[in-house]
């Protein structure tokens, strides 16, 4: 599961252990009596940890998971494309530790301080960037996540531009197309990154697993769609959600290199992207 799927369920949890506070809440597959755990359950009240339930207490199984997903049309889908339901998906939730608020903080200090170092004026916003998705390169999901990619010139042509009045942070991993100009801290694992989005003004980037952060910790976004998936489907209507409408759109193509998603690179300027950061930091 990916940590959007897994943040979107938390609000589905959350509504099921009040109507069953006396049982176990878990997330997983009923077919296969399996339970996953993800870092995003962690401090969840309202999700018990699988590999850690009391005997003594009823266990409600919800069924979540790559075969159950709300916003995918099974019987349409085949195998090399996803068709899409209409879908709104309601913002998750997620739960700091103390530690992971502070470490926090401090990360937007040294972001404060690199900033200063490089700047003799004020900044205007604080941005939370992700440019890429960390399976961009894996060998299961690597067509889907290129497919869905704005493409790593783009996004250095936007920050680029942004980083000349913005305090951007850039989230990285190893194969992040990282950009020297901008902050971008070391070593921040997804919960420690959430946390330092939760002390930013908005995010920018990808529809993605920080879309669905940013939707939880009810910050505004713009992110990237592409042709590739519907705001319809998986969208927050207070989200800036850039989409490329198109008779082909949304593809769901994932076992191959789509040349409708290349032309929504395309379609997709920086300008466009621009324009819809200025909607948001206007309003």
């Amino acid at each position: 599961m990916g940590y959007g799927d897994d943040l979107m369920v938390t609000a589905l949890a959350a509504r099921v252990k009040k109507q069953f506070s006396e049982r176990q809440i878990i997330i997983g597959n009923s077919n296969e009596n399996t339970a996953f755990h993800s870092p995003i359950y962690d401090n969840n009240p309202n999700i018990a940890d699988c590999r850690n339930l009391k005997k003594n207490k009823p266990i409600h199984l919800i069924n979540y998971n790559p075969s159950n997903r709300p916003y995918i049309d099974y019987n349409k889908s085949t195998k090399s494309k996803y068709v899409w339901r209409k879908f709104k998906p309601e913002p998750g939730q997620i739960f700091f530790t103390k530690k992971e608020k502070s470490d926090a903080k401090k990360i937007i200090s040294q972001a404060l301080e690199f900033w200063n170092n490089n700047n003799n004026k004020n900044y205007k916003n604080i941005i939370f960037i992700e440019t890429s998705s960390t399976k961009i390169h894996d060998r299961q999901f690597s067509i889907k996540h290129q497919n869905k990619d704005w493409g790593h010139e783009n996004w250095n042509k936007l920050i680029d531009i942004l980083r000349k009045d913005n305090l951007i942070i850039q989230s990285i991993h190893k194969k992040s197309n990282k950009n020297l100009s901008v902050f971008c801290p070391e070593n921040m694992n997804f919960r420690l990154a959430c946390a330092v989005l939760n002390e930013a003004d908005f995010y920018v980037g990808p529809e993605g697993g920080f879309g669905h952060v940013a939707a939880a910790l009810n910050k505004k976004a713009v992110l990237y769609f592409g042709g590739w998936i519907t705001p319809e489907a998986i969208g927050y209507d207070f989200h800036e959600n850039i989409y490329y409408e198109n008779d082909l759109s949304p593809c769901g193509e994932y076992k191959k290199l789509c040349n409708h998603c290349d032309d929504a690179r395309k379609v997709i300027s920086v300008d466009v992207f621009l324009k819809y950061i200025e909607k948001i930091t206007s309003s």
